[in-house]
C-alpha cells in the first residue's frame, strides 16, 4: 500500500531501528516507546489486522519468541503486548519490556534509539 507508514519502512524509504528481519516480519523499535525496548512486530505483507494474516501461528511463534528476548535482554519479568492495527493501517504487535505501570511515551534520539536496537537485536 503506497501510503502506508510500515510499507514505507519496510521499503527502506523511513528509517527504523530493526531488532529482528527475515523474509516474512520485521521488528524494530518504536520511536514513541512506552518503555526501554519498546518494539513493533510487523509481518511485510500489508494487512490492516492481525487476525487476517494467513500464517497467524508464525507471527505468534516470532512474536513469543522476541517478547521472552525481551524479558532476558532488558532484566524485566513483564513484557506487555498489545495487538493492534488503528492508528497505521498495518497489522502489528506491541512489545513492551517493563516492570512498572509508568509509560511515558516520550521521543528518543537516533543515538539513543541506535544503541537500544543493538542490546536489543534478535
Amino acid at each position: 500500500m503506497p501510503d502506508c507508514l510500515f510499507c514505507k519502512i519496510i521499503k527502506g524509504e523511513i528509517k527504523s531501528y530493526k531488532i529482528y528481519e527475515d523474509k516474512e516480519f520485521l521488528a524494530f523499535l518504536d520511536i514513541f516507546p512506552k518503555s526501554a525496548g519498546h518494539t513493533l512486530v510487523i509481518p511485510k505483507a500489508h494487512v490492516q489486522w492481525v487476525w487476517d494474516y494467513p500464517e497467524l501461528g508464525r507471527y505468534f511463534e516470532l512474536v513469543g519468541k522476541l517478547a521472552r528476548h525481551l524479558r532476558r535482554v532488558s532484566g524485566h519479568e513483564v513484557v506487555r503486548g498489545l495487538v493492534y492495527g488503528v492508528e497505521v493501517p498495518h497489522a502489528h504487535v506491541h512489545l513492551m519490556p517493563n516492570q512498572t505501570d509508568e509509560f511515558d511515551g516520550k521521543q528518543l534520539v537516533a543515538d539513543k534509539l541506535l544503541a537500544l536496537a543493538k542490546r536489543y537485536r534478535f
